[in-house]
């Protein structure tokens, strides 16, 4: 009943039980686990979102599809998939992983999730598989929203001069104050074709030019 249940929400009825079972146990309980099937279905998603981005965004550079599809296949993500499905529930866990709540664990419900998508290439076939795996996506596949969020500022900065023929931002390291343990980074961000230019600090030189690269967003935007 229960693996019923699950299988109405992945969208697929296993010819096979002994697979979906396999999907759902973590290494924890032992030396029968998902890690093999994790290994297969990884590819299998990535195959699947990768395809349907360059269907879906035939104009787009190599750059912008590659940070769609990472997006899509972060493990937050996967997560977030499995948690709409439930999926945790239905996870085999070790005695250790279920007091801490393994099942609400990102990390067990990402893997747990390519497991599955595993499992159902091998009961049934690619082209199946491929249709159950792009409708876990397929609303995020269209929510720009989301994705554009998603984007860090030098990103972002980099994406709206490209869309309009602009040369891309320099980034200038202007200096470094404190002890080796305390450093501060003093970057510069410059967009010379709007005359633009900011300057921030950070503990760390790539938040600085996140810093500053937001901060010409701003003035943009």
């Amino acid at each position: 009943m229960q693996l019923s249940a699950l299988q109405q929400a992945i969208g697929y009825q296993f010819k096979d039980l002994s697979l979906i079972e396999l999907a759902l146990a973590h290494r924890s309980v032992g030396a029968k686990n998902n890690e093999r099937l994790e290994f297969l279905g990884d590819s299998l998603v990535n195959h699947v979102v990768a395809e349907a981005l360059f269907k879906r965004y035939p104009k787009a550079p190599e750059g912008e599809m590659s940070r769609r599809r990472a997006y899509l296949v972060k493990g937050e993500t996967l997560a977030a998939i499995a948690r709409e499905k439930n999926l945790g529930d239905f996870v085999e866990l070790g005695q250790g992983e279920r007091k801490s709540g393994g099942h609400r664990r990102k990390s067990i419900l990402a893997d747990a999730l390519e497991a599955v998508a595993a499992a159902i290439l091998l009961d049934s076939d690619f082209e199946t598989a491929k249709q159950v795996v792009f409708a876990w996506f397929r609303d995020r596949l269209n929510d720009e929203t989301s994705f554009a969020a998603s984007k860090d500022a030098k990103t972002s900065l980099q994406e709206w001069l490209q869309g309009r023929g602009l040369a891309l931002p320099e980034y200038h390291l202007v200096a470094t104050r404190g002890e080796d343990h305390q450093k501060v980074f003093v970057v510069e961000c410059r967009v010379p074709s709007k005359g633009l230019k900011e300057t921030a600090s950070a503990s760390s030189r790539r938040r600085a030019e996140q810093t500053s690269a937001q901060q010409i967003l701003d003035r943009l935007q």
